[in-house]
């Protein structure tokens, strides 16, 4: 429709993102398939996309098609670190848009999408939902997944002026 409207002048190439412990559609694609074969999915910290039968499965492979789009799946230290990475950069980022972004960091390794390119990843949620993950995560207590990008928490008595000392030592 954007591109009927004149806003885009050609159709962008989509990448379908998944958790690995949640990925029927990377299997489809990976053996060449239009036909998405149920799994069950195991346990991710990206609850929200834990599906093993997605019931828009078949609309989203047409439109990966249309599209001439790529599937890549995520581990979980993959997804984590991802998380950490771009929480450096100041986003909050949910573990599904790790996910994602963790994606796009694989299919930049492997060329599929060049430097100069635009790339727009749609973030579901925010960090806000999945503090208990992000705490985890820089304690290093993620079943399976080692911390590599972890900050080691600080714990403090809840004073301004000692923060501020803090973030200012920190700064320095």
């Amino acid at each position: 429709m954007m591109q009927d409207l004149g806003l885009i002048a050609r159709m962008p190439r989509l990448c379908i993102a998944q958790a690995e412990r949640a990925n029927p559609m990377y299997r489809a694609f990976v053996a060449g398939s239009d036909t998405i074969e149920p799994v069950t999915a195991q346990e991710t910290v990206a609850s929200a996309i834990q599906i093993g039968n997605p019931v828009s499965g078949p609309r989203a492979m047409v439109a990966l098609h249309a599209m001439k789009g790529v599937v890549e799946q995520a581990t979980e230290q993959e997804l984590a670190d991802a998380c950490a990475r771009a929480d450096r950069t100041g986003l909050y980022t949910c573990p599904h848009t790790g996910v994602a972004l963790a994606c796009l960091f694989k299919l930049r390794a492997k060329g599929l999408i060049e430097a100069n390119q635009r790339v727009v990843v749609v973030s579901t949620a925010n960090g806000l939902k999945f503090t208990e993950f992000k705490l985890a995560y820089h304690e290093r207590r993620v079943p399976g997944v080692e911390s590599s990008g972890a900050n080691n928490p600080i714990f403090m008595k809840p004073d301004v002026d000692r923060v501020a000392a803090a973030i200012a030592d920190m700064s320095s």
